[in-house]
């Protein structure tokens, strides 16, 4: 109020108590500030503790050592070091290298954006197998190879998808009219005419399964996550079909209502067998399998405690041969650590990506080292009891639904199956029985 007492407001104290205000507010604002400021110097000085530091590795000098080491006219390893380390042959393995130079350019030297030489096809393709034969960590690469972490799982995933795309139509087919030939004539030598190979089913633990999907990846006898694997695989361990990808909860009936095992079959692209066995003609090749597969005319199995000597000796001789796909799975382990080791993986298609190359590489090894193999063959008894037929010729690409399901019936005809058993068991004593009776 004014002096007088008249009421109005004194324009001197309403500007002393605006600038009294004023004052206090801009405090408390300079105070915020400063905080402000205090804690982004305090982030800005802790992202400098942090800043990375870059690698200067020498490429150019890790390349010729590693030419000098394996691959010059004299190196420093010999040859059988060379197929420890890397579970191949020296000439395959510049095979390898060479065509997958040809399919991306990633396996090709090239050249950053500082001039400097990047990493030579050898180093990328030796990195991959190592951790493929090893199953080594990445980082573990780096003091040899001089190549990074994120580099190198970069690698294995590229030298994967070329693998399986550059070789798979070659080493991962279906057997052609000629390998079902040299199939069945190893398979009658050993008891057995008309088969095509034995299968099984393997399990391979998925260590980095996201946790909403371990329950469907985990079995009751298991305890952990896997992915099953099915495949195919004849005397000389070479797997001619590899389903993979099913959730480890399946069995291995679940997994071949999945498979597309006798989808050529089904189609009429695969080529027809015909064989007698007993003096009875079959007209569907078939597989060595275990007790769990169902009795269909495409499997044949062992005889649960068996009693009569015929009968045991049956069992003995089936369950001998169908050994082959547990020994494959044996030998896939001991070539490829990183399938024995649980699949350190995110990603449930980089999983099958390893395994599919995995598959390809071993048969590629088995056909590379096949020539030095001799495959006892005796067709003195029985010549000629099975014969390959060309495949049934169809117009157009869907063949009729009318062959389908006759073929399917034939496949899964129960009362072939029953009576090849019982000729077999007549077949292996007639021929082998001879032997255990001295």
């Amino acid at each position: 109020m004014s002096p007088d007492g008249s009421g109005e407001l004194d324009p001197s104290k309403i500007i002393e108590q605006y600038i009294a205000e004023q004052g206090i507010t801009d405090s408390f604002a300079r105070r915020i500030m400063a905080k402000i400021k205090t804690k982004l110097r305090i982030r800005k000085l802790s992202k400098k503790s942090v800043t990375r530091k870059t690698i200067k590795r020498d490429h150019a000098d890790t390349h010729h050592r590693l030419v000098s080491d394996y691959y010059s006219e004299d190196p420093l390893y010999p040859e059988r070091m060379f197929r420890t380390r890397f579970q191949m042959g020296r000439p395959l393995s510049l095979h390898i290298v060479s065509s997958l130079g040809r399919w991306s350019p990633c396996f090709t030297q090239r050249v950053d954006c500082s001039g400097r030489q990047g990493l030579s096809p050898l180093q990328k393709c030796t990195a991959a197998i190592r951790m493929l034969a090893y199953g080594s960590p990445t980082d573990s690469l780096d003091e040899y190879l001089k190549i990074g972490k994120s580099t190198s799982l970069q690698c294995l995933d590229m030298f994967a998808r070329g693998v399986i795309e550059v070789f798979g139509p070659e080493f991962l087919r279906r057997p052609t009219c000629e390998d079902v030939e040299r199939l069945l004539q190893v398979g009658e030598s050993r008891g057995f005419p008309g088969m095509l190979g034995s299968i099984d089913c393997m399990h391979w633990r998925w260590e980095k399964c996201p946790t909403a999907w371990s329950g469907q990846f985990t079995r009751g006898d298991y305890g952990v996550p896997t992915i099953i694997l099915e495949a195919v695989a004849s005397y000389d361990l070479r797997i001619w079909h590899a389903f993979f990808g099913v959730v480890g909860s399946n069995n291995d009936i679940n997994v071949l209502n999945q498979s597309p095992l006798f989808l050529d079959v089904l189609k009429g692209d695969a080529p027809q067998v015909k064989f007698s066995v007993n003096g009875n003609e079959y007209s569907t090749g078939y597989y060595l399998a275990n007790g769990i597969y169902p009795e269909w005319a495409a499997f044949v199995k062992s005889i649960h405690l068996p009693q009569t000597e015929k009968h045991k000796l049956y069992a003995q001789y089936q369950e001998g041969a169908r050994k082959d796909v547990e020994c494959a799975f044996g030998v896939l382990q001991s070539r490829f650590n990183i399938v024995r080791r649980p699949a350190r993986s995110w990603k449930r298609k980089s999983v099958g990506r390893i395994m599919k190359a995995c598959v390809i590489l071993h048969n590629m090894i088995v056909e590379d080292e096949r020539e030095g193999v001799i495959i006892p063959i005796d067709l003195n008894e029985n010549p000629g009891a099975s014969i390959v037929l060309p495949p049934e010729v169809t117009t157009g690409d869907s063949p009729c639904f009318f062959d389908v399901l006759r073929r399917k019936t034939e496949i899964r005809a129960r009362a072939p199956h029953s009576q090849l058993k019982k000729d077999l068991v007549e077949h292996i004593w007639q021929k082998f029985g001879s032997t255990c009776r001295i």
